[in-house]
């Protein structure tokens, strides 16, 4: 049975780009919740993925990359509430990088994932039999 792809174009547009991310982790440590101006909850977690593969030894080797999320308003809210360190959950969003000073006023940036979906997977982790 053979393969075939059908390409159209997306759109005429010469400047159209994507920036869209989907990850599948598990939090590495509680969520941090705030609230800044006007009571908005803003949430940030530490997202592990990993990839298992054989090296040309055959041992199996595991290579984790880790990403920093950022959800907002409604997404932080089920995040306060619901996600833990270890919790398996799935983000769609996109990739930002902002400038910050620190405290000696040097100039840094932070690439995150801001998410615009946030699912829960796997059991929760006070349903029986979750480890």
């Amino acid at each position: 049975m053979g393969f075939f792809c059908i390409f159209t174009r997306i759109s005429n547009h010469p400047f159209m780009s994507v920036n869209k991310v989907i990850l599948v982790g598990h939090v590495g440590q509680d969520p941090e919740v705030r609230y800044i101006e006007n009571n908005t909850p803003v949430c940030t977690l530490r997202l592990a993925t990993s990839e298992v593969y054989k090296n040309k030894s055959g041992e199996r080797v595991t290579t984790t990359e880790w990403h920093s999320v950022v959800l907002w308003r409604g997404l932080a809210e089920v995040a306060e509430k619901y996600v833990k360190k270890g919790t398996q959950v799935y983000i769609e969003g996109k990739i930002r990088t902002r400038a910050w000073e620190d405290k000696d006023k040097n100039k840094r940036y932070s690439t995150e994932i801001v998410a615009d979906v946030m699912q829960l997977l796997g059991k929760r982790a006070d349903e029986p039999g979750h480890t």
